[in-house]
Order: C-alpha cells, then structure tokens, then sequence
C-alpha cells in the first residue's frame, strides 16, 4: 500500500532537483516522519496521518481523485485527452508480474504502539510496480487538474523507482511542459502502488471501483495497449462497457463503438490504493525535517 511517508519522498525528490539541494532519501524520509509524529508540529498537519496513535502506518487513504488512463500502440504510450490520463514507461507480458486499527486503552497504549509499528515494518513493501501523479490544485475553487503522471508495471525498488517516477512525471511527461519551481506551491502528488494482477476470463471480469484495467488487443494489424487505475471508473460515472470502450478509444481503436465486442480483448485487472498530499502539507513537514533532521554533515540524524 502506498504511504504519506511515498508521497513526501516524492515531493522532496522534485523539490530538491528544482531547488539544486541535496535531498532526503527514502530512509531518511521515513526516519524522520517517525520522528515527526511524535512532536507537537505534527498536530493537524498532513490529515490525521502523523497522530500519535497511527505512528506504525503513517497511511492515509485518499479519497479517489482523477487520474489516469494510457493509451497507445506498441510498447511506447501516448494518450488521448478525454479524461486525465496516466502514460506508461513498459508494459511487459502479465506473467512478468506476480502476484488501523487505532490503539486502545489507557495503560500500555504506547507499547501496542511500538509492537504495532514493529509488526508494520516487517511488512513494509520494498519494491512495486508504481504511478506517480503531479496535479495542479486551483486555490480559488480547489479543483484538479492532471500536470503529469507516468509508471511502469514492472516492480520498482521504492527508493529508485519513486525517485525516478516522481521526476519523470513532473519533468518528462511529454503531454506537458517541465514543472517549474514557481509551481511547487499549487501541486499535490499522488502515489499509487499496483498489485494483485490476475488475467480475466472475459471482458467483464472485473469490479469497478476495486480493480484498474490493462488491455491489448490486435485490430487491422496494429497492436494497441492501454490502462486506467482503479479509481478512473469510478471518476468518470463509468459502466463497465463505457469504461472498456473509453479504454479502448484511448489505445487508439477508432472502430464503431457498437462493435467494441467484436474485437479480442486481452484484459488484465490490478489493484492499487492511491495516497496524495499537498504541497502546504510537504513544506510544514520538511521545515521542521530542516531545522531538527540534521547533523553538521547535512544529513539526516
């Protein structure tokens, strides 16, 4: 699952590269937003994610937000604008892929606490297939737009790959111009992890609003993927059908839609969580990872 802790290691990368520092690593990163959880600056401060009595996580699910789509012919991906869109660096075969509790209680909430967070780190994911998503946040009416999204369906180690993804959908989404750094204070990035891949029976073997789409498909020819995550569907007020004929439309496939069913379909279903911040809530974060996170060296303590 995707954490706050992916998102503001996300955010520091971009800021970093644009700002020419050094930057926090994703350990550091992590390091630090246990140690920020427990001082008073957290209170308030990037949702309910840094209360004391979900240290072990640092998870918040974010409400589904648009995102994603992508389209093309071959491996490389380009994209339709119907909806927001995500591109993709590779689409390797399907195969390639496999497979809070709040503490309770007066006395000893600390010690479930510290044994929850143990437990939690055991499990922490290291490596995923991955989105990264940069949107720019309107101030007067809060509203959404798509600024840059691209991942991969091959696992990522999360340090490299989220480092890599959250550059290359900020400054090489070919949709868009490089994001500068006057624009760091209107974005908001969301991380979404991809896992559970399974082949479908047919077309419709699939939940909306739980599982994300890859297709492939031969038509005249030409060979055609695309892919939304899962919360698209759900976005857009999608049936099942209007989905896969949207998918299918962003691959490229210009045929009658009354006869999307005569093509092939190969469809793969995925899961994935989404997690998103705010820039405000990443800056309140890094002033304090600033002033208390660091040695004379420069790096974190």
């Amino acid at each position: 699952m995707a954490s706050v802790e992916h998102c503001l290691y996300c955010f520091e990368t971009l800021a970093s590269r644009l700002e020419k520092r050094r930057g926090f690593s994703l350990p550091e990163v992590q390091k630090l937003c246990r140690e920020y959880a427990k001082t008073p600056a957290s209170e308030g401060s990037i949702g309910s994610s840094f209360n004391k009595k979900q240290l072990p996580a640092f998870r918040r699910l974010a409400n589904p937000s648009s995102d994603t789509g992508s389209a093309s012919s071959g491996s490389s991906m380009s994209l339709a604008t119907e909806t927001s869109a995500t591109s993709l660096e590779s689409l390797p075969d399907a195969a390639d892929i496999t497979d809070n509790d709040e503490a309770e209680g007066e006395g000893g909430e600390e010690e479930e606490v510290e044994e929850e967070e143990e437990k939690e780190d055991d499990e922490l994911i290291t490596e995923s297939p991955l989105f990264v998503t940069w949107n720019t946040v309107s101030r007067r009416s809060a509203h959404r737009s798509l600024r840059g999204c691209i991942g991969t369906f091959e696992a990522q180690k999360l340090d490299l790959g989220l480092a890599e993804y959250a550059l290359t959908s900020a400054i090489h989404d070919t949709r868009f111009p490089p994001v500068e750094r006057n624009e760091l204070p209107e974005l908001e990035v969301a991380v979404t992890l991809l896992t559970d891949f399974e082949e479908c029976d047919d077309a419709m073997d699939w939940t909306l609003g739980v599982h994300g789409l890859r297709i492939s498909f031969t038509y005249h020819g030409r060979r055609y993927g695309a892919t939304y995550l899962p919360d698209v569907a759900v976005e857009q007020e999608w049936t099942k059908e209007e989905t896969l004929v949207s998918l299918m439309r962003k691959a490229g496939w210009m045929g009658r839609r009354d006869r999307w069913r005569d093509v092939e379909l190969k469809v793969v279903r995925y899961q994935g969580k989404k997690v998103s911040i705010e820039y405000a809530e990443y800056l309140k974060w890094y002033e304090w990872a600033r002033k208390n996170g660091k040695t004379k060296d420069g790096k974190a303590s």
